[in-house]
């Protein structure tokens, strides 16, 4: 018996999904070891970060209109060429400059990837099942991929250097072959290149679409525009989209200082940086495996609490609880206060997972599908540019609790949007009459590394 079109879509939309991250799970961990061996110092290091965290931030917007106006195919297979030439250059450039490209072309890559994935299943469910078509279980589908690919890239980038280590000169060898320009510690960016390949062709070959009317420079360019500001008026005015959107930035602002403190504490609880590293390598495989479980978890808890918008509410708490854990055992080493700190941190993670797909799955119902990708990068920008700032100001505390309480508070601050009565069924719709409404039919026709 042949699958439903919603079933295959969904499939395809997994395989792009695990396709598209494993590259970023691969690179994680060998990355920083890398740019060191390469004689880079670590103010060198946050530069090219920076450099890729702004190109991300500045192109999200444009790159969803772009999508919604191109095609979600074309934009997705431009995000993974863009990734193939900057994990090549990432992995064989010996040269700040070289660097720098590499990583803003990676930050362009993660723009444009950001939406058109999630964007496509969502059009096709809804073409063929209706305004009324179940999307979270896909999308939860979709996020545990993630996280399992990146939980296994993760694992496997960290590994292969190592083992390349292991066998008779095997890590030497692979240097002189290649003159020394492919050490062991690039191998896992390369190996993401070529998994790279593998989307492009993969996205071009599966993700079919209608096609869309041809579009000069300047028709693209007012067509992009007028997507933009269609999806700022949407968020200005319906309360659930601006919840949605406010409650990204809370989780942002989480994810920001998390990510930012956990190494440091890694190394202050093992005393040794090789150590730390090792521990938060595996934290964060932790960190990633709970994630996907938790979207996994998410119909049924969206079943269980009776609605989507309650789930997110129990996802986000738990995510608080979690890093209100991590405040209270800050600078304990008792291992019950480190057993706490690990269950607070898989918690997190947990919550997060939980609480993504339904939120998700509520935007996509608020949003026409003409502008689907640029509201999915709008929730992209508030969780970075949230992050970012988060980030900086944990970074200039003084360690110990209260960085860890400052980011509770953020995401409980997110959390408690979602105390007030659900609005999916009355919040007003955007007008057909309005840029990027939808128009009358039977059918109701995001993204991150």
């Amino acid at each position: 018996m042949s699958a439903t079109p919603e079933a295959l879509a969904a499939r395809r939309y997994v395989t792009v999904c695990a396709l598209l991250w494993l590259p970023s799970g691969l690179g994680l961990a060998p990355l920083i070891p890398l740019l060191t061996e390469r004689g880079m110092s670590l103010a060198a290091i946050a530069g090219f970060f920076a450099a890729h965290s702004l190109t991300a931030a500045a192109l999200e917007l444009p790159t969803g209109g772009l999508s919604d106006v191109l095609g979600r195919r074309a934009v997705l297979a431009s995000a993974g060429v863009l990734n193939v030439v900057a994990l090549v250059m990432v992995g064989l450039g010996t040269t700040a400059w070289v660097l720098t490209v590499g990583l803003v072309l990676k930050g362009a890559g993660r723009a444009l990837a950001s939406g058109p994935a999630e964007a496509w299943y969502v059009d096709t469910v809804q073409t063929h099942a209706g305004p009324g078509a179940d999307l979270r279980t896909g999308l939860a589908r979709g996020s545990t991929a993630t996280s399992a690919v990146l939980a296994g890239g993760i694992l496997l980038g960290g590994a292969l250097p190592w083992l390349l280590g292991l066998g008779p000169d095997l890590g030497d060898r692979l240097s002189e072959v290649t003159s020394r320009i492919v050490p062991p510690l690039a191998v896992p960016l390369l190996l993401g290149a070529m998994v790279e390949v593998v989307f492009v062709g993969y996205v071009l070959a599966a993700l079919r679409e209608p096609p869309r009317p041809p579009a000069g420079p300047g028709s693209l360019l007012r067509g992009i525009r007028g997507t933009v500001a269609a999806g700022l008026r949407l968020g200005s005015r319906d309360a659930l989209v601006r919840r949605i959107l406010l409650s990204a930035g809370a989780v942002g602002g989480a994810l920001g200082a998390l990510e930012l403190l956990s190494p440091d504490r890694a190394v202050a609880l093992t005393g040794g940086s090789e150590s730390g590293a090792v521990l938060y390598a595996a934290l964060a495989c932790a960190g990633f495996v709970c994630a996907g479980a938790g979207s996994h978890l998410a119909p049924f808890a969206a079943r269980a609490a009776g609605s989507g918008e309650r789930a997110v509410l129990a996802g986000l708490a738990a995510g608080a609880v979690g890093l209100l854990l991590l405040g209270v055992t800050a600078g304990a080493a008792q291992p019950l206060a480190m057993t706490l700190a690990v269950v607070g941190f898989c918690l997190v993670y947990l919550g997060l997972g939980v609480a993504g797909p339904s939120e998700n799955e509520l935007l996509h119902h608020r949003v026409p599908s003409a502008g689907r990708a640029t509201a999915l990068s709008f929730q992209s920008l508030a969780l970075q540019l949230v992050a970012a700032v988060t980030g900086l100001i944990v970074g200039a505390l003084r360690p110990g609790p209260l960085p860890w309480l400052l980011a509770a508070a953020v995401l409980l601050s997110g959390t408690l949007l979602w105390l007030r009565r659900p609005t999916t069924d009355t919040a007003q719709r955007p007008s057909s009459e309005e840029p990027g409404a939808p128009r009358p039919s039977v059918h109701r026709v995001r993204g991150s590394g």
